[in-house]
């Protein structure tokens, strides 16, 4: 059955014209078949006039770790009062999800991702890393799976407690590869003083495309490192976090065709400094928005907050930040029928109660997604 949404008074379509105002699209077996004036429109099976609002691409969150269990709130007080304090950390999220039953992490995955359609995210990728153990990294990729075709292998987060960092590499490109890979679709390493240094890191990511799976990395986020160089190196989709970067890296990211993911939930979460959108996007890079939604550094599933932000303090501009949240998290993603509202595109769209797409950056904190379609099931 066709579906035709109309009286939109901002349609954001990031096609040839990018926005439309009174605008229409129609949607025919799960896909966006018309899009234009609403004038033109053409005869559909069903109607859904809504009334003036604006229409934007789902948004497409390529970087979040939905599979834990757990609790860090006493950490994130002590960070933003400034008191010391000497809890595990990540390695505290990785004894909470050990200890959690299957049915208990897919039922915290399936919460966070409703509170993800509430706010507009019809794609989601999500990583392991809280199990290190070859049942735990396995068992937690297999969950994510439920809920995404976008999961990443992410044995190589931390090095676990009581192991050296050679042994354990050799676990993650060895058996735990063996397992995980077929729950998998890209490998992710955390290439970083304090956890994979840039051997590792490129020892484990082609471990894993010869696997088949794709390449991106956790890259610059606490430091001036070796991340993004790798990441560039290997040919990643993408290095995300980007944080701390040389002229160097930004000009390799640009000649490589790496995606710089952007997380700014995370440097709103630390009070680590906000990396500079305008400095990447000036320099041709390819920019991402995603939450990171993870217990520790970036609690946050709402990626209108995300943009809010980036546009706030990354000096990024409203289109800017809502490409970079739809269409560049596809890019990262390597998709091209999500993130956009073109002719062939996936009928993943959110309805705003607002008038444009520029109210998500001007009113921050209020729930503007009045609705959020996916494949023709709405979710409120």
């Amino acid at each position: 059955m066709s579906l035709l949404v109309t009286n939109i008074g901002e349609l954001v379509t990031w096609g040839e014209q990018p926005v439309i105002s009174d605008a229409a699209f129609v949607v025919d077996k799960g896909t966006i078949a018309w899009v234009g004036s609403r004038l033109d429109a053409p005869a559909a099976d069903a109607v859904n006039d809504v009334g003036g609002a604006a229409v934007i691409p789902g948004f497409v969150d390529s970087h979040s770790h939905l599979v834990f269990a757990g609790d860090r709130s006493a950490e994130f007080e002590a960070r933003m009062t400034g008191q010391p304090y000497e809890a595990g950390g990540i390695r505290s999220t990785v004894d909470a999800t050990r200890a959690a039953t299957d049915e208990q992490l897919a039922a915290n995955v399936a919460r966070h991702l409703a509170e993800m359609r509430a706010q507009g995210t019809t794609t989601v990728e999500i990583k392991s890393g809280y199990g290190l153990t070859v049942l735990d990294e396995s068992r937690s990729l297999a969950i994510a799976k439920q809920f995404t075709v976008e999961t990443t292998y992410l044995g190589a987060h931390v090095v676990p407690a009581g192991t050296d960092v050679a042994t354990y590499v050799d676990l993650v490109t060895g058996p735990m590869l063996q397992a995980c890979a077929p729950y998998a679709r890209w490998i992710d390493v955390f290439c970083e003083d304090g956890a994979f240094d840039a051997d590792a890191a490129r020892t484990i990511l082609n471990a894993g495309m010869g696997a088949g799976l794709l390449p991106r990395v956790h890259a610059n986020q606490l430091g001036h490192g070796p991340g993004v160089q790798v990441a560039c190196e290997v040919g990643a989709a993408a290095a995300d976090h980007c944080t701390y970067l040389t002229d160097d890296d930004v000009d390799a990211l640009a000649a490589a065709g790496v995606v710089a993911g952007l997380l700014p939930g995370v440097e709103f979460s630390t009070r680590q400094p906000y990396p500079d959108a305008r400095r990447l996007l000036g320099a041709g890079v390819t920019v991402s928005i995603a939450t990171d939604c993870n217990p520790g550094s970036s609690y946050t599933s709402s990626m209108p907050f995300c943009i809010a932000v980036a546009v706030r303090d990354m000096n990024m501009s409203p289109r800017e930040a809502l490409w970079s949240a739809t269409m560049g998290g596809a890019v990262s993603l390597k998709r091209d029928d999500v993130g956009h509202l073109t002719v062939g595109a996936k009928s993943h769209y959110a309805v705003l109660d607002a008038p444009s797409f520029v109210h998500l950056a001007y009113r921050p904190g209020v729930p503007l997604v009045a609705n959020t379609w996916l494949d023709g099931t709405q979710f409120a």
